[in-house]
């Protein structure tokens, strides 16, 4: 079977390309191929919650400076600093801007992306067209990201860990230097921010 300049040539037949497709999607047949994989060794009794739910675990650490107006309850993140672990990284740039990007993701989830519903119960904010989400402006000026030092020791492609998801959690960094900066801006010392997402608003009204 040769297949060039859009044109599927097997022996004597020769079909177009858009022809094959629609005459297998019509007739059923798959054109891909696809598969299950199975994480070994877990196990997990919902009843005793013991067992061992996940195969490995990815940790992390962030520290964020921030700048707050007591005013207007506008605020900047001024510096972060991450470390996150990786495993043995497959390609340290690509797991570096996987964790940058995670970090500012879970940073407007706490900050900017509020969720609100209409009198119906209709979620209102269902969209980033309907919220605000980070943007470039939003980065800190120092932004300092490191990969721990140190290989997976369960058994994954060379002895890597994924950094798809677990950085969006470094964004609590940002969420607890606001909440801190909200307490000290009060003359009580005592109360901080305790709402999520840290919207201006929220930090304004905290702050009185």
């Amino acid at each position: 079977m040769i297949f060039a300049d859009n044109v599927v040539n097997a022996g004597e037949t020769a079909i177009a390309f858009s022809d094959l497709v629609a005459t297998a999607y019509t007739h059923r047949v798959q054109l891909w191929s696809d598969g299950f994989y199975k994480t070994p060794g877990l196990s997990w009794d919902k009843d005793t919650l013991t067992g061992n739910p996940f195969y490995y675990f990815a940790y992390g650490a962030a520290v964020s400076e921030v700048v707050l107006d007591t005013l207007t309850g506008e605020w900047k993140l001024l510096r972060a600093d991450l470390l996150h672990d990786a495993g043995q990284s497959l390609n340290p740039a690509i797991d570096i801007g996987q964790i940058e990007g995670g970090f500012i993701q879970g940073m407007g989830w706490l900050t900017t992306e509020e969720l609100c519903w209409n009198e119906q119960g209709l979620l209102t904010t269902h969209a980033p067209s309907t919220y605000k989400i980070p943007a470039s402006n939003d980065c800190p000026p120092v932004f300092n990201t490191s990969l721990f030092n140190g290989e997976n020791p369960a058994e994954t492609v060379l002895k890597s860990k994924a950094v798809g998801e677990p950085p969006l959690l470094l964004g609590f960094s940002v969420y607890f230097a606001l909440r801190d900066a909200v307490a000290n801006a009060r003359a009580d010392r005592q109360h901080g921010l305790y709402v999520a997402p840290a919207s201006c608003e929220a930090m304004l009204k905290a702050m009185h």
